[in-house]
Parts: structure tokens; sequence; C-alpha cells
């Protein structure tokens, strides 16, 4: 039943996770406000019903379907490494929570009196071996990270707001280019997150593959593919992250008492479990259980001990646009139009023709105006 809802307790969680590194330098710009709204619109929405349509034509997670669809598609193989970025995203946002998470953990405990005499590194790195330990439970974790998320952060809401001043300024391309990096990382689109999650539901029911044998032997299944619909999953996934993006964006400034930043970002590390579980499982369809379990543990620490936070911050948004340029040039360039077509079973054409504009033009250009901002903004 747990796994039924992943996708939903993901598109919750992650603009809690994540706002803290992108948002309070902008809480109090509308026209920030309003650049994310445009790019969940214009980026954000169309890249989840890409994957999800991947998802239901692959019937298998990100790296094998991937493999699956770019031989049924005749394309070249390096559109695979989708699925190999989108692991490396998830481990990369891993650690950079974990990190957030050893930080606010010590701080907690020093306020508390009891803070040990163990460096940041130290913490972080057992931090992460406990995640993985927890990844072994699959899904489990997460409505456990979820509830004592909440109950840290309605702690800090108890102590009261901090007071916004509102304002419209000046319109750049530094500033689009976090919008979108918030729109992105913040709500998992191209992570692979909700293709996995979507895998986990589906893997045992009709597929696109194979319609014609499957169906004649199954009708009863063929009529429920006939009532499938796209939209049904991807809609309130996407409304659930705008509706938790904007209550992440007004308290991600509440400063939490010691309890409550001990149960939020003990949360927090339930939460990454099930990121590792997710990029131990892809791994695992080339490696094997074991190696991945090890290459994954070697990454993420590699990761939260080597790597500076804020350094961590700048990787995430290079290799997680970079995963969404991928997927959205194979599903709006390489996929086949008839393909894409049923998986998506849009029940208006003009959606479909809508949803391909934005896939095939609108998401690259975006996505290569936020680089630019990024790079504008690192360089000055």
């Amino acid at each position: 039943m747990m796994i039924r809802y992943a996708s939903y307790f993901i598109a919750a969680l992650l603009p809690l996770l994540l706002f803290r590194w992108f948002a309070p330098a902008s809480i109090g710009e509308i026209d920030f406000w309003l650049l994310w709204l445009l790019a969940m619109v214009l980026v954000s929405l169309p890249v989840v019903y890409a994957e999800i349509a991947l998802a239901y034509r692959s019937i298998e997670a990100p790296l094998a379907g991937m493999q699956k669809l770019t031989r049924e598609a005749d394309a070249s193989p390096i559109w695979r490494s989708f699925g190999w970025l989108a692991a490396l995203v998830s481990i990369v946002i891993a650690a950079l929570v974990v990190s957030g998470a050893s930080t606010g953990i010590l701080a907690a405990l020093t306020e508390l009196n009891s803070s040990p005499a163990v460096p940041d590194f130290a913490v972080a790195a057992g931090l992460m071996v406990i995640a993985l330990l927890l990844s072994l439970l699959g899904v489990a974790p997460l409505p456990i990270g979820l509830g004592l998320m909440v109950v840290g952060l309605v702690l800090g809401v108890a102590s009261g707001l901090p007071n916004i001043d509102f304002a419209m300024t000046d319109i750049s391309l530094s500033e689009w280019a976090r919008a979108v990096a918030l729109a992105l990382v913040s709500v998992g689109a191209g992570t692979g997150l909700y293709w996995f999650g979507q895998n986990l539901v589906t893997k045992k029911t009709a597929t696109a593959v194979d319609v014609d044998n499957y169906n004649a032997q199954n009708p009863v299944r063929s009529h429920a593919k006939g009532e499938y619909r796209a939209t049904r999953l991807v809609l309130p996934i996407w409304i659930l992250q705008l509706a938790v993006g904007v209550i992440a964006l007004f308290i991600s400034g509440v400063a939490l008492p010691p309890i409550g930043k001990l149960l939020y970002w003990i949360g927090v590390l339930f939460v990454v479990s099930y990121l590792l579980h997710y990029s131990t499982q892809q791994l695992a369809h080339k490696f094997g259980l074991l190696i991945s379990l090890g290459l994954t543990l070697v990454l993420a620490l590699v990761l939260v001990v080597v790597i500076p936070t804020m350094w961590l911050v700048s990787i995430l948004v290079v290799i997680s646009s970079v995963t969404v340029l991928l997927l959205s040039i194979f599903a709006g360039w390489q996929m086949k139009i008839s393909h894409l077509r049923k998986s998506l079973n849009f029940g208006n054409e003009a959606f479909y023709n809508l949803w391909r504009i934005a896939i095939r033009l609108v998401v690259p250009v975006a996505l290569l105006l936020a680089l630019t901002g990024w790079m504008m903004q690192w360089i000055s």
C-alpha cells in the first residue's frame, strides 16, 4: 500500500528538503515568486509528464527503461546516460541534505548543552551510513520522515513566523536561474523519482509494449489501459508540489527550537534513505545489489565529507539541469510520436500538441537560459 503513495510523499518532501538552499534570499521578492510559478508551469510540469509517460511505456525503472526505450526508438546509447545521471542526482541531493543535517543536529545539541566533541564531517559520515542502512527498508521510512519533519516545523512555526517584506525587484537572468533550479531540483523533476515510483506501482500491469499480444490474453487489463490517463497521475503530484512549495517558501526562514531541529533533521535522515534506496536500485540493474550499496556509500561519503556544501549546491544545479535537458530532448525529439501519444493518452489532441511544443522547445531553451544565468552568477 505504501508503494502506491511513494511519489506523493516525495512531491511533498522535496520542497521541504531543498527550498532552504535556494529560497531564503528571495522570499520577499514578488518577481521571484512569479518566475518560480512560471518555471513550474513551463518546465516542471512538462518534464513530470515526460517521466510518467516514459515509465508507462517502458514498464521499467529509469536505468533499465532507457535501455529499452533507446532500442525501441533506434536512438543512440548516449541517451541512456539519463538513468545514470538521475541516480547521481539523488546521491548529490542526499549528500547536500545530510551535510545540512550534520550541522543542524550539532547546533541543536550545542543549544541543549550536550554537543559531542566530534567534527562535522565525522557526524555527516555517520549519518550517511545510518541513512544507507535505513535504505534497505525501501519506501517505509518516507512517512516517518515526513511526520518528524512536519512536527519539527510546527514547533518552529509555533514560536512565530518571520516578518517578510514583499517588494518587486529587477528581474535578471540569475533570478530566472534560481527560479528554474528551485522548480526542478526541489520538486524532483528529471530525477527519475516519479518514474521510479510509477514503476513500483505499474510494473505488473499492462503496458504499451507488446500491447496486442498482452491484451489478447488479458481483456480486463486492456479495458483498464483504455481508462489510463497520465494527467490523473501528474496533476495531483504537480499540485501537491506547488502547494507545499508555497508553504515551504513562507516557512523556510523559520527559526526552529532545539527539539524542533533534532526532529526535523532526524526526519530528513529517513527521507535521505529513500533517495539512497532509489539510487541503489538503479545501479543494481548493472552491478547487483551488494556492489551497488558499496558504490552508493563510497560516492555519498566522498561528496558529504570532501565537497563543501555550497559546491554541492552548484554541482546539483548543473547535473540536474543536464539530466532534465537530456530527458526533454529524448522525449521530444527521439521518441516516436505515436508511442508518446499512447503513453500520455490525453483526452484532447490540443493538450498533446502543447505538451510536445513545451518538451521540445520551451524546456530546453528555459534550461539553457538558466544555466547561462548560473554561469554569470558564479563568474561575478
